[in-house]
């Protein structure tokens, strides 16, 4: 799936357009390239053993417990089977989208963190998308209606 990205901290623009600024990193315009960047599972109900790992998977809890005023929580895990968390094989970041616009990106170090993160959303309703980034497999994408 292509997408444009930002050559300096790998920020993925899913709606068809380069940013002025990176939302991330701030770079211009002119960082990002248009390529195919994203990878999807070939046989969404067949997964392979590798896209078993990196398959973003996300809940959504209507009631948050945390901030439980207008919040949803999306709970995301990476992997049907939990991605490693190796020094030389890890999740650098998840990046949140909602309705294809940047929200929040989670940074990972190996060894300390399980490729694990939640975000708490004030919006009702819409699409979430989950891209995750492993160092050495790429990025790895999800959509979810909320």
């Amino acid at each position: 799936m292509k997408g444009f990205v930002c050559s300096v901290c790998g920020f993925v623009s899913i709606d068809g357009t380069a940013p002025e600024n990176c939302p991330v990193c701030g770079a211009p315009q002119k960082a990002f390239q248009e390529k195919d960047a994203l990878n999807l599972p070939q046989d969404p109900k067949n997964l392979t053993e590798l896209e078993k790992k990196h398959v973003p998977v996300v809940r959504i809890v209507r009631k948050c417990g945390l901030v439980p005023e207008g919040c949803i929580d999306a709970n995301v895990r990476i992997g049907e089977t939990l991605h490693p968390t190796l020094p030389e094989h890890f999740i650098v970041h998840i990046d949140f989208y909602v309705d294809k616009k940047f929200v929040s990106r989670v940074m990972l170090k190996p060894e300390k963190v399980n490729p694990a993160v939640g975000l708490h959303i004030r919006v009702k309703s819409g699409k979430l998308t989950v891209i995750e980034f492993c160092n050495l497999h790429g990025n790895w994408i999800t959509e979810t209606d909320f």
